[in-house]
């Protein structure tokens, strides 16, 4: 008599090797993933720290601007719109950028602003090219500073900014595995208020 497998026994077999591999795979899979989103969440945490510690020690430098007539601020070096004994201005209202005058020994006019064009936080010096701060990999999608009357000269308070910056990362990453962060920081004038 010849012992043979029927096609049940077969099929039950195959499946449970398949549920046996299955298993397995999927779990390396969803391990590959989370390692994705966990490299992309550090890069994000990296380059955040580094834009907000580069930005906050020249913001916090910044220096007066002395350089113009207090009555014509037009002519001033840096802050065209503030002008004479101002740190610093936004002169694209609360959602664009923040220009000052810089802590160097030969006045440089600074300016941190974001790039609609490829979404990037970008410096710029004395009207000189834009220069990169962000990596190519991030994508800012929110950057505010503000509110300018925290910086108002005729008050006794200590001048200071608000950053208000939200990031995305892992632009070659499927959506729901780019990591998102919102940061908010307060930098304030380390010289102090001194009316000129």
């Amino acid at each position: 008599m010849n012992k043979a497998y029927t096609l049940i026994e077969i099929l039950m077999a195959v499946s449970i090797f398949m549920i046996m591999i299955a298993a397995p795979t999927g779990f390396f899979v969803g391990s590959l993933k989370a390692q994705q989103k966990a490299l992309a969440s550090q890069k994000l945490l990296d380059n955040t720290s580094y834009v907000l510690e580069y930005m906050g020690r020249a913001i916090r430098m910044a220096k007066k601007e002395l350089n113009c007539s207090s009555s014509e601020p037009s002519s001033c070096f840096c802050l065209k719109t503030k002008g004479y004994g101002y740190n610093y201005e936004n002169p694209g209202g609360f959602n664009s950028e923040i220009r000052f005058v810089n802590y160097q020994e030969s006045p440089v006019c600074q300016k941190f602003f974001l790039d609609k064009s490829d979404n990037r936080l970008k410096e710029r010096r004395n009207g000189a090219d834009p220069v990169a701060l962000t990596s190519d990999d991030l994508e800012v999608i929110s950057f505010k500073i503000g509110p300018s009357d925290s910086w108002d000269q005729n008050d006794t308070d200590q001048p200071r900014v608000t950053i208000f910056l939200e990031i995305k990362g892992g632009k070659n990453l499927k959506d729901e595995l780019q990591p998102k962060i919102k940061i908010q920081t307060t930098i304030s004038q380390r010289n102090l208020d001194v009316p000129y």
